[in-house]
């Protein structure tokens, strides 16, 4: 696997060390290992959503958590008491945990568990200091 230089990017963009960072990661293949598979959706120009497919799990099994620019969904399947004797198992209950990293602004609004599939909205609330503003000119003193 070819791996890519991002130190042009660190000379010339300012401020986005962080990005460059999070795009080595993935071209040196994270740590995901694609359990469990996943959606992201855009609803609209600034909603998203995050579909896991997680069959199996109850919403107790389950935990996500939200610090600065990362999401973390946790799932941990406690053993059950009785041994079955399984002729194939094609459904994985391991426990997982994926971590999903935010851009600036971006806010988890909201869970649900619905049919086997766990979905997190999520919102771009951007601040309005943060938002562009037109400059007049000839205005300075």
């Amino acid at each position: 696997m070819s791996r890519f230089d991002f130190s042009p990017l660190y000379r010339s963009a300012i401020g986005f060390d962080r990005l460059a960072s999070l795009m080595e990661n993935a071209a040196s293949g994270g740590s995901n290992n694609g359990y469990p598979p996943y959606n992201i959706e855009l609803l609209s120009e600034n909603q998203y959503r995050i579909s896991m497919a997680v069959a199996g799990f109850a919403r107790q099994d389950l935990e996500i958590t939200s610090h600065e620019n990362t999401l973390m969904v946790k799932g941990h399947k406690e053993q059950e008491q009785e041994s079955r004797n399984y002729l194939y198992q094609g459904i994985a209950e391991r426990g997982f945990e994926r971590r999903f990293q935010l851009a600036d602004h971006i806010k988890v609004v909201g869970a649900d568990l619905e049919n086997g599939l766990l979905h997190i909205d999520l919102v771009r609330e951007v601040p309005e200091a943060a938002k562009p503003k037109t400059i007049a000119i000839g205005q300075a003193e």
